[in-house]
């Protein structure tokens, strides 16, 4: 080849690495495409449950539920996990999805991204709780990415942002003293320093609106909206509503009331063990894939809607035997209880006075279920934010994203009739 053909070509190298690195804006914090394969732990998990043993009939008949999982229950998942259960096809289904992993405070982080068509969507970070994890927005995400319209007709969709919460799942397992505001501030570096959103949008329910409130109430000036179905303050019991003059006028939330008065009363005991010994039933339950099932299976079943699996419910025994599955093979159960030991009053009794909040809050909507086991009605949570938009559903519990996928989705969208955020 002739001499100038060599110094075109090497102008054109020096020209497009330069644009590569203009448009690198992260050095510090390298994105790296991730593809699930948990295939190596498969043999070993299904051979514990092969060697496993249930008693052959209830020491207490007639108990059901009312003392835990029930063992016909427990007994039918069993065997579904061994006899129709495939990780392979369901491990095949999550890597549809776009996943990552970066760096940021020596936290291996992992997420979801995926961006809408749109030019104009807004960027929004969804946040889960336990015993979920990123996989309860699994049913959402799609239909956020989507061009639709908010109830008075605005164009609305998302770019979709998922992270897996310090120590869930494929993110690492965070130091000891780490609390929910140090998520929440290693999330924001996710979102503007890396994805290179200016401002953005979130969603948080469980102890993922722990993060998702720090979100919204630290940083109002790139998060402008937030969407909760659950946030970290605990609901009123009767009679401290009937002391604010809250007065419940519908069928339904006097339903939701007492949904979450059982939980407060008698639902909670696994939140008091995972809040001050996470060794002992971390290190119980850490290679016991029928054990980490009873634990986490019961809370899916008796948080949701009892009509689950039924549309609108999309949640089956298929989706708790791959959540329940991707704890054990990832080895995440001892640190994802963890966060509970390290945030023990991240759900806190004291409502902040209005007067402490930041002046520029964006706006905040909210979504509640029949069957979540906390309710707030819309007098309290004027008490943590601007609260704009609240609708009620006679569908659904603790999972929104799987119990009830179009009603969270709907709501999620009204976010667009409000957003005074600068999309990219």
């Amino acid at each position: 080849m002739v001499p100038w053909f060599y110094a075109s070509l090497l102008q054109l190298w020096i020209v497009l690495a330069s644009a590569t690195a203009a448009n690198t804006q992260q050095p510090l914090h390298a994105v790296k495409p991730f593809r699930i394969d948990l295939s190596a732990g498969v043999p070993h998990m299904y051979d514990l449950l092969r060697r496993s043993h249930l008693p052959a009939k209830e020491g207490y008949p007639g108990i059901g539920s009312t003392a835990g999982i029930d063992l016909s229950v427990l007994k039918s998942l069993k065997k579904e996990w061994l006899d129709d259960f495939d990780w392979q096809h369901e491990e095949k289904e999550l890597n549809r999805f776009h996943h990552f992993t970066t760096s940021i405070e020596n936290i291996t982080l992992h997420f979801i991204h995926e961006r809408s068509s749109d030019p104009h969507a807004i960027p929004i970070l969804l946040n889960h709780g336990w015993p979920g994890s990123f996989t309860e927005f699994i049913p959402v995400i799609n239909d956020l990415t989507k061009v639709s319209e908010t109830s008075n007709g605005k164009p609305i969709s998302f770019h979709v942002v998922v992270p897996s919460l310090p120590g869930f799942t494929f993110s690492s397992p965070p130091p000891a003293n780490w609390t929910l505001e140090d998520t929440a501030r290693i999330q924001h570096t996710l979102m503007t320093k890396i994805l290179g959103y200016e401002t953005f949008a979130t969603h948080g329910t469980d102890y993922g609106s722990g993060p998702s409130y720090t979100l919204y109430k630290n940083y109002s000036d790139t998060v402008r909206a937030a969407h909760f179905s659950f946030v970290p303050f605990l609901p009123y019991l009767p009679e401290q509503l009937a002391a604010a003059n809250i007065t419940l006028n519908t069928t339904l939330e006097k339903d939701e009331q007492a949904n979450a008065l059982v939980w407060r009363t008698a639902g909670n005991a696994y939140f008091s063990v995972q809040a001050t010994k996470p060794n002992t039933i971390g290190l119980a339950l850490h290679d016991n894939p029928l054990g980490q099932l009873a634990w986490m299976g019961e809370k899916f079943i008796s948080w949701s809607d009892p009509r689950q699996g039924t549309p609108p419910s999309v949640l089956t025994h298929t989706d708790i035997l791959r959540s329940v599955s991707l704890f054990y093979l990832t080895k995440s159960f001892v640190s994802s209880v963890y966060t509970y030991y390290q945030n023990p009053t991240t759900f806190s009794p004291t409502y902040p006075d209005p007067g402490t909040l930041p002046t520029d809050l964006g706006p905040m909507l909210f979504s509640a279920f029949k069957y979540n086991v906390g309710y707030w009605p819309p007098q309290l949570l004027e008490k943590i934010g601007n609260l704009v938009y609240y609708k009620n559903h006679d569908f659904g519990g603790h999972f929104a994203g799987v119990d009830n996928p179009p009603a969270l989705i709907e709501d999620l969208r009204e976010i667009g009739t409000y957003w005074n955020g600068t999309a990219l």
